[in-house]
């Protein structure tokens, strides 16, 4: 993957864990209950606790993604599809980004299969608005949507060097080194 894709010039920590947070559990299903009063049959999302970089990280390791350090971003690869999680000593990872290469078509799927489990690792809210947004994007080179605390764009490359596809979630709480270039 080209690091020529995002060239952080944030001012950011290593990937420390300085937090004492347990990351997610690898593997576990998307969280779903019941308000009080709401039918059993529309199941409302979890809230997940915000988790720094390197937690999210560990869960994605825990979960077998492959992680290495670029620069101001921990890269972690499972088939297809690599997150990108910029580092530092935030709160929460002030970016998460999907990539995929290949045809449009491919790229899009693949994130599509990756991006439950990614946004649930990372412990973004709302996961599941995302993922329902997402899968109304087949076919279209870009689009944004903001929900929660989290700015959604998506992109995809088609007359490069190298086509696929970009989602990127941007904390939109973040104040200080909070993004990549």
């Amino acid at each position: 993957m080209s690091t020529a894709l995002l060239v952080g010039t944030a001012a950011c920590s290593s990937s420390d864990d300085k937090s004492g947070e347990t990351p997610a559990p690898g593997g576990a299903s998307p969280a779903a209950s019941s308000s009080p009063g709401q039918p059993t049959d529309q199941p409302t999302e979890a809230l997940l606790a915000d988790l720094t970089a390197a937690n999210v990280v560990k869960a994605m390791a825990g979960a077998g993604y492959q992680c290495a350090n670029d620069g101001v971003y921990a890269i972690c690869t499972q088939g297809p599809v690599a997150v990108w999680v910029l580092t530092g000593d935030h709160e929460r990872p002030p970016v998460v980004s999907l990539h995929s290469t290949g045809s449009a078509a491919a790229a899009t799927a693949n994130i599509s299969t990756a991006l439950p489990a990614a946004l649930e690792y990372a412990h973004v809210n709302p996961r599941k608005q995302i993922t329902d947004w997402f899968g109304q994007q087949t076919g279209k080179t870009t689009a944004q949507l903001t929900t929660g605390n989290w700015q959604v764009e998506w992109s995809v490359e088609i007359d490069t060097d190298e086509p696929g596809a970009h989602l990127t979630l941007t904390d939109k709480l973040c104040k200080a080194n909070c993004q990549a270039e």
